[in-house]
């Protein structure tokens, strides 16, 4: 089987490298603008979407044009993976995947994709890359696989290349048999069937009043002043904190739960739905809008998607299998009779069912509903269960046995 991976690397770049690289994402940024500005004026006019075969052709004419001559300036391959992308952007939204592709702003997510010319020195931690050279990149791993393209972005001030490489591997075989249920929260981020528990990293929690009195200072300073430079410039840098002890969390703990568990069931959360807010409209305002913001807070702060999405790619490389099952009731099923009823979660950490008198950890016996789902699901003959439940249970009602995603 064929495998895909990213390397990324921080960059080291000398002061004129970095200026073009500069110049290079607001290139890309010009012609992703300029191209979905066209569109919308043909869109309002009443003609068909204008696909990538005929984008280049905008391209061609704006590099001749005298006010647009500095285009050729960049190179011309990442001009045309913006087209690309685009085009990508609006069949996603024709197949109703997306909603309408956005404007660019300048400073956000500036970035430039290579699709082939990357020369990769790995002895001497370099890069080649078409029309910047060759650049010191810090060396935190080795690149395996034949390179296919190369990604360049800033973030923070800082610049960065994501190496992707594709390589061909046998058919991967799991080194472990057993089967485990992943039941997801607030208060516990994952609790396993087999009674093991892991705690939430929270790094928005932790960081939100440094957080609050950054943005406090920035807005009392002139907007596009020097000083409201420096301190958005350490709001950004919070915030990339922040999503970076995340994101080293949910690494280390799919890898654990990847490596030693061949199937794992979790549940199909609908994030975005028990994340709304509940301010309601001007007309019929909403109730508990202060502990609903709160609460989503809380389950943003988990990122519960990221850790399923994780979960699928390692156990595809490790020859594993990720079970998707609906997530009804599985907080208020009794593991061991099947009753099911609400008032058996009596409290936000304790279960004890009002038929046999069973008694548990509401975590632990949920995520031994959902692993009792996914043998179910298999025994029905299917390898996966995506989506489409019939009842989510409300967010406040299952704030801690939320399962993984």
């Amino acid at each position: 089987m064929k495998i895909l991976q990213a390397f990324k690397f921080q960059l080291r770049p000398n002061g004129q490298q970095e200026r073009d690289m500069r110049r290079f994402a607001g290139a890309c940024r010009f012609v992703f603008n300029k191209s979905l500005a066209l569109q919308n004026e043909m869109h309002e006019a009443g003609n068909k979407y204008v696909p990538y075969t005929r984008m280049t052709a905008w391209l061609v004419e704006w590099k001749g044009s005298p006010e647009t001559q500095w285009l050729k300036e960049s190179p011309s391959q990442p001009l045309q993976q913006v087209l690309k992308d685009l085009d990508r952007a609006y069949k996603n939204l024709f197949q109703k995947r997306a909603s309408y592709p956005r404007y660019k702003k300048r400073g956000q997510n500036d970035s430039f994709r290579y699709p082939q010319g990357v020369k990769l020195d790995q002895g001497n931690n370099r890069i080649s890359l078409p029309k910047l050279g060759w650049i010191s990149y810090r060396n935190s791993r080795q690149v395996v696989g034949e390179v296919k393209n190369a990604t360049v972005s800033q973030s923070c001030g800082k610049w960065y290349v994501s190496i992707q490489t594709e390589r061909e591997v046998s058919e991967p075989q799991h080194e472990s048999a057993s089967m485990i249920g992943v039941d997801v929260g607030v208060a516990k981020f994952a609790t396993l069937s087999d009674g093991m528990i892991y705690e939430p990293v929270n790094s928005f929690k932790s960081n939100q009043k440094r957080l609050a009195k950054l943005q406090r200072q920035m807005s009392r300073k002139v907007k596009f002043s020097k000083n409201w430079g420096k301190t958005k410039r350490k709001v950004q840098n919070l915030h990339s904190r922040i999503n970076n002890i995340r994101r080293d969390y949910l690494h280390k703990l799919s890898t654990t739960i990847s490596k030693n568990h061949a199937m794992i069931v979790i549940e199909d959360l609908k994030v975005a739905n028990m994340s709304k807010s509940a301010a309601g409209t001007v007309s019929q305002r909403g109730r508990n809008v202060r502990a609903k913001s709160g609460l989503n807070r809380s389950i943003l702060d988990q990122g519960w998607y990221e850790f399923r999405r994780q979960l699928e790619y390692k156990q595809l490389w490790r020859g594993g299998q990720v079970i998707v099952i609906n997530p009804a009731y599985t907080s208020q099923k009794c593991a061991c009779c099947g009753y099911t009823a609400k008032e058996n979660r009596q409290s936000q950490s304790q279960f004890k069912c009002l038929e046999c008198g069973y008694t548990e950890n509401a975590d632990i016996n949920g995520a031994r509903n959902i692993l009792a789902a996914g043998h179910a699901a298999l025994a029905c003959g299917g390898m996966m269960q995506l989506g489409h439940p019939l009842k989510q249970e409300p967010a406040e009602a299952n704030q801690t046995s939320v399962c993984t995603l």
